[in-house]
């Protein structure tokens, strides 16, 4: 891995305002995932979760289902830990914007409505994460100390 490439994934210069981001965060989404993919938390799973996904227009709905729940459980894990958030920020991002354009944005701003408020919040933390990177308190900044920099 060159020097450029790790510090556009590890380095961050934020400090407690990244962790507070992102362990929150993190848990929800992971939690989410979890509904998607295992059926935790009241969830449907791949199979229920799929089906709801093709009835929206989302095919081929169980990979869909899938993707979603990789991008969140995993995504979401990783913000928690601080691993590789820009990416796994840049992912979930991207799965709250299908999530708002998909599901919410004919309901309204409203939660109470099924709106995309929620949604649009957990949009908004995971892009300013991809930004500012997992901050002081996180696994990427442990990595980026033990990168022999002056050999990449």
């Amino acid at each position: 891995m060159n020097s450029k490439l790790a510090q556009a994934l590890f380095n961050s210069n934020g400090g407690y305002a990244s962790l507070i981001l992102r362990v929150p965060v993190g848990l929800i989404l992971a939690a989410h995932g979890a509904q998607k993919l295992f059926g935790w938390f009241g969830g449907y799973g791949l199979e229920g979760t799929g089906q709801w996904m093709a009835s929206l227009g989302l095919e081929p709905g169980y990979l869909m289902a899938l993707m979603a729940g990789v991008a969140e459980f995993f995504g979401g894990l990783a913000l928690v830990l601080g691993l590789l958030t820009r990416p796994a920020a840049l992912v979930t991002a991207f799965a709250m914007l299908v999530a708002i354009f998909a599901v919410h944005i004919g309901n309204g701003l409203f939660m109470a409505n099924n709106g995309y408020e929620f949604a649009l919040t957990l949009f908004v933390v995971t892009l300013a994460l991809a930004i500012q990177g997992a901050g002081r308190f996180s696994l990427d900044r442990v990595l980026l100390k033990r990168l022999p920099l002056s050999k990449i």
